[in-house]
């Protein structure tokens, strides 16, 4: 099975649909997934999506768009969220200076929380940067310096030296549709020599970033499998190692997931449903 690692299930876009979403994804093997927190105030809604449906886990945090909207939020509150059997890392958070919605230093006190949060808690980050590369590795290496949290680069766009960055302080990779965009070449390059493929793994930040062939959709965690058969070319190996290896990656870093589908019995069921020859949703 693919686990898409990081989608966005409580936006608007899904209202609709969420079934049929949830139908394609099953179709398309996705075993699980994460919905991911963008807003203290609308966790709530995030984490009863998790509560509702055994293969669907999710985070709490705060993104760097919403920084200056919440920017109150302490260690302990998300301590306090992070416990739930449920919540399994931390944010998304980070610094965004591309569309720079809050302000910098809003945005980089919140970061540092969340990393205090992943620290104390052992639940990993899910970062987000943007256009400030130098200053999320420079936040990181700081951190770290404190003590190791775990965590993963979400949506990965950057080039060599985040990459880099990120994995010697033991971080992993996430890759979005993004990989299969035209003018992505940069990023295949780093992908395929910067990336070890035991740190990688897969996602779709949907509703966004529809990969090719359906860039222009709306993006759903279905489409997970057309980013993974791409990184299998791109990185040339079976499809089927790609997928596993993102799968155990995933399930060793977001670890509280990893132990609830084992207990679950997920892996074993998704494992029969793919020999049945997995399809990929409209």
């Amino acid at each position: 099975m693919l686990i898409d690692s990081h989608c966005h299930l409580d936006f608007p876009d899904f209202v609709e649909d969420f079934d049929g979403v949830l139908s394609r994804a099953k179709e398309a093997g996705i075993g699980a997934m994460v919905t991911i927190s963008t807003e203290i105030a609308k966790f709530p809604q995030v984490r009863a999506i998790a509560e509702q449906h055994d293969h669907i886990f999710c985070s709490v945090g705060v993104h760097p768009h919403e920084a200056e909207n919440d920017p109150g939020t302490t260690l302990g509150q998300l301590l306090e969220h992070a416990a739930h059997p449920k919540v399994v890392g931390i944010g998304e958070t980070g610094l965004d200076f591309f569309y720079d919605h809050s302000p910098r230093d809003i945005q980089a006190e919140l970061f540092r929380t969340h990393i205090a949060a992943a620290r104390e808690s052992g639940l990993p980050i899910i970062i987000h940067t943007r256009d400030a590369d130098a200053e999320t590795i420079e936040i990181m290496r700081d951190e770290h310096a404190k003590g190791a949290f775990p965590g993963v680069i979400h949506c990965f766009t950057a080039g060599p030296e985040l990459a880099r960055v990120s994995i010697d302080l033991g971080l992993y990779i996430s890759i979005s549709g993004i990989v299969t965009f035209k003018k992505a070449d940069e990023l295949r390059d780093t992908v395929k020599n910067h990336v070890p493929i035991e740190r990688l793994l897969v996602e779709t930040d949907s509703p966004y970033l529809a990969p090719v062939p359906k860039r222009g959709k709306r993006n759903e965690p279905a489409f997970t499998r057309h980013t993974a058969d791409f990184l299998a070319e791109l990185l040339e190996i079976d499809k089927a190692e790609l997928e596993q290896r993102t799968t155990e990656n995933f399930m060793t870093l977001f670890s509280k997931a990893g132990d609830a589908i084992r207990a679950q019995g997920l892996t074993q069921g998704l494992t029969q449903g793919l020999n049945e020859g997995p399809t990929v949703g409209a």
